[in-house]
């Protein structure tokens, strides 16, 4: 058990950074809403799309790729210079590429936009840097994570968020006010100011990914431009499944807003009107998705370091256990105080969108138990799999989102998101027992998920949202896995019990 409450004490460090600095950064939503029309959210919504799919390349499955040689070669520094150097020349490549194409893309994005007046050209260009800044320092974020630096890490990332929503604010709520100013200063910025501008959501995002930069130099330092081409051929041979399986990945949980814009109706702009809807109640299932994130920064380089322990398979087993209680916890929490959450979305325009949340956290609860049981691939280096359940995943939300957005708008992007998570999470299951069994309790785990989601039909469509009614459901069934894994919880936690 020791283990166990080692695991879960770096885990609680990467994830209360990542809940804290995500929820810090969901406050902003309401802002967002308030001083942003619908068509505007869609927008940022269509942008960090792409950004994340091209991220999803770029980074070329480097992190996952890097904690699995840095165990393999015990510690060997030139892992770091091959998987630093490599992301530096894609990111690179891309950019210029991207410079000197920039009219082609600025076609691309506007194509399918009517009757709204979208600022691309600069938009792109900032994007630009982002994605630049933000590949650079993904391995120097994993050194910090195999080192077990999860204070650093953690301070950061709460950094970077909060250097992003200053200066959101500072351009949202100062900057029309000094404009406005009747002063030689005023005079000077209302030229440069744009009322109810987005683009200064992406220059907040800019400066951030600038100041993160410049904290981690003393990471970026440690590196040297030196390849071992022997290293760093074995290292992509690991590495191309991961890649396929990250775009895959992110194809599954982007490219629905691309499909939006591109099948919803576009006069007057309904097709960013809808998606800026899909966007802000997809944040509602944030706090799912946090958790998600949040265990996996801790779990990647611990199930790695331990992959030699005698007891390793049953140790990942018992982390199972515990990481579907959470999710179905916060899954059914979620969805029992929806009538209280929906009020960070203080834009009532946007609140038809709220059915698709439910939908859209099972989907979350499938991705995060496939995260949890995709160990298997990577210890055994059999990261091919990866490209295959992905691949299964990609082609589910390539083929069904154009066949049910047109029949059911936004609703069939997030049964396509569910469907494609739920498949993904069984053929890891299913390949997983085969290649690389670990003795999971699967008839547990089974009543617990289905009971949660039993529950939250109840609370969300027979008590029709009810809060009250709703938190009752959620305290009982609370008490009732407290109670059932009473002994389970001394073990782990004997000063607690």
């Amino acid at each position: 058990m020791s283990i166990l409450r080692k695991f879960a004490g770096q885990t609680a460090i990467y994830g209360f950074s990542t809940i804290a600095a995500r929820t810090l950064s969901f406050f902003l939503t309401p802002v967002y809403v308030r001083h942003f029309s619908a068509d505007q959210y869609g927008v940022l919504t269509e942008l960090y799309s792409w950004t994340s799919l091209i991220s999803a390349i770029l980074t070329f499955g480097m992190e996952t790729t890097y904690f699995r040689y840095l165990n393999k070669e015990k510690n060997n520094p030139e892992v770091y210079n091959d998987s630093f150097l490599t992301l530096l020349a894609t990111s690179s490549l891309f950019i210029v590429l991207g410079a000197l194409n920039i009219h082609f893309v600025l076609g691309f994005l506007q194509h399918n936009v009517t009757q709204v007046k979208v600022d691309y050209q600069a938009y792109v260009q900032l994007f630009l840097g982002i994605i630049l800044l933000d590949n650079i320092c993904v391995i120097p974020f994993a050194k910090l994570r195999a080192e077990g630096k999860s204070v650093r890490y953690a301070f950061l990332k709460c950094t970077n968020i909060l250097i992003y929503i200053i200066f959101n604010l500072l351009f949202i709520f100062v900057l029309p006010r000094l404009a406005n100013l009747n002063s030689s200063f005023g005079q000077f910025i209302l030229p440069y100011f744009k009322a109810n501008w987005i683009g200064y959501i992406f220059i907040s995002n800019l400066i951030a990914s600038i100041f993160t930069f410049i904290l981690l130099l003393p990471e970026l330092s440690s590196f040297r431009f030196k390849f071992n081409f022997t290293l760093l051929k074995n290292m992509l041979g690991y590495s191309w499944p991961v890649l396929v399986a990250n775009i895959s990945f992110t194809i599954n949980e982007n490219l629905d807003k691309i499909y939006l814009k591109a099948l919803l109706p576009q006069t007057g702009g309904q097709n960013l009107i809808q998606l800026g809807i899909y966007g802000a109640c997809y944040k509602l299932a944030v706090f799912l998705n946090l958790f998600i994130q949040g265990f996996r920064l801790g779990a990647e380089p611990f199930f790695f370091n331990h992959a030699s322990e005698p007891d390793a398979r049953k140790t990942y087993a018992v982390i199972m256990d515990y990481f579907i209680i959470i999710v179905a916890i916060i899954f059914l929490g979620i969805v029992c105080n929806i009538e209280w959450l929906k009020y960070f979305i203080n834009n009532r325009s946007y609140w038809s969108g709220l059915k698709i949340v439910p939908v859209i956290l099972m989907g979350y609860v499938c991705l995060g138990i496939y995260m949890n049981l995709s160990i298997w691939y990577k210890l055994s280096d059999q990261t091919r799999y990866a490209f295959y359940i992905s691949g299964i995943g990609a082609l589910i939300t390539i083929i069904m989102n154009p066949i049910l957005i047109p029949l059911m708008g936004y609703m069939g992007s997030a049964y396509t998101t569910m469907s494609a998570y739920f498949v993904m999470m069984v053929c890891s299951y299913v390949w997983g027992q085969k290649h690389y069994p670990i003795p999971y309790n699967l008839r547990k785990n089974l009543i617990l998920i289905g009971t949660a989601v039993l529950l939250v039909f109840l609370s969300f469509i027979v008590f029709k949202r009810n809060v009250y009614i709703g938190n009752l459901i959620f305290l009982s069934f609370v008490g009732l896995i407290a109670w059932f894994e009473k002994a389970n919880l001394k073990k782990l936690f004997p000063a607690k019990f």
